[in-house]
């Protein structure tokens, strides 16, 4: 059964929240929610499992400042058909995600791009049971600079070096969608994935002041004492895998998995956003 999350509003989002929650139904103005795919990145530790985390540089117009996983809105080159593939197919992830094919491709595409751009890690291989052992060299580098200016589609590069997207190695984790209240929207999928033998993520982004690998009861801690931000899709997924006793539910999908899309609510003199859960 779902299970009901309340945190307290910021103060960055009260006077947005009161001026929703002031307006007739009819009358507010909900933007669209861009696709977007997020990936939970994971390692095994001497100190348990950690996950590769981000905090957004303070001028972002999305979540500035606050801690995240490497992800990104859904591209129109991600809607590509034909890409080279490994794994559960474009059909396949279309009946476990619940949306037509093309879309479900493209979400899956667009995770192993964000993830490429974002920390230099690539899910993909030479053949259906291997994967690429290093991206750091110049050559990579330039491929994945290329691929971040749009000067080079992600199924180019992958044709061009003979690989497979490796759609196995994702996870479905979570589902959720901004709330209406604000004016950028993202409908976004949540993935996990372990980190691939040799391979590094890195912190060579322009959209993070940070990127670094956290043990997750360590970041809700410092939430907790008001040193860490986190958005509450954020927020739930750490105290998702801070429970898991290994990695391997990483590598398994969650089913029949609803949308969660926190509202803002009032308690009394307190705001809330208010979601309900897929536990």
């Amino acid at each position: 059964m779902p299970s009901t999350h309340e945190i307290e509003l910021p103060p960055t989002l009260r006077e947005r929240a009161l001026s929703w929650l002031a307006t007739p139904a009819p009358e507010r103005e909900i933007a669209p929610a861009r696709l977007a795919s997020t990936v939970l990145l994971l390692r095994e530790s001497d100190a348990g499992a950690e996950v590769f985390m981000q905090r957004r540089v303070a001028s972002m117009k999305f979540a500035p400042s606050m801690w995240v996983f490497p992800g990104g809105g859904v591209d129109p080159r991600d809607e590509v058909v034909g890409l080279p593939w490994a794994g559960p197919s474009p059909a396949q992830w279309a009946r476990l995600i619940g949306i037509p094919e093309a879309r479900a491709r493209a979400v899956v595409i667009a995770a192993v791009r964000e993830v490429f751009e974002e920390c230099g890690v690539l899910l993909a291989g030479p053949s259906d049971d291997e994967v690429v052992l290093d991206a750091t060299s110049d050559d990579w580098q330039a491929d994945r600079a290329a691929v971040l200016d749009r000067s080079l589609s992600f199924g180019e590069l992958l044709e061009r070096r003979g690989l497979l997207l490796r759609s196995d190695l994702l996870a479905l984790q979570d589902h959720w969608i901004t709330p209406e209240m604000e004016p950028r929207r993202y409908d976004t999928w949540f993935f996990s994935a372990r980190l691939p033998g040799r391979q590094v993520a890195d912190d060579d982004t322009t959209e993070a002041t940070e990127a670094v690998w956290r043990l997750p009861a360590e970041v809700l801690q410092e939430a907790e004492q008001g040193a860490a931000n986190l958005m509450p899709p954020t927020l739930t997924q750490l105290r998702r895998i801070a429970g898991w006793p290994d990695l391997a539910p990483a590598t398994v999908s969650r089913e029949r998995l609803g949308a969660v899309m926190p509202q803002p609510v009032r308690d009394g003199d307190r705001l809330l956003l208010r979601a309900h859960l897929n536990d």
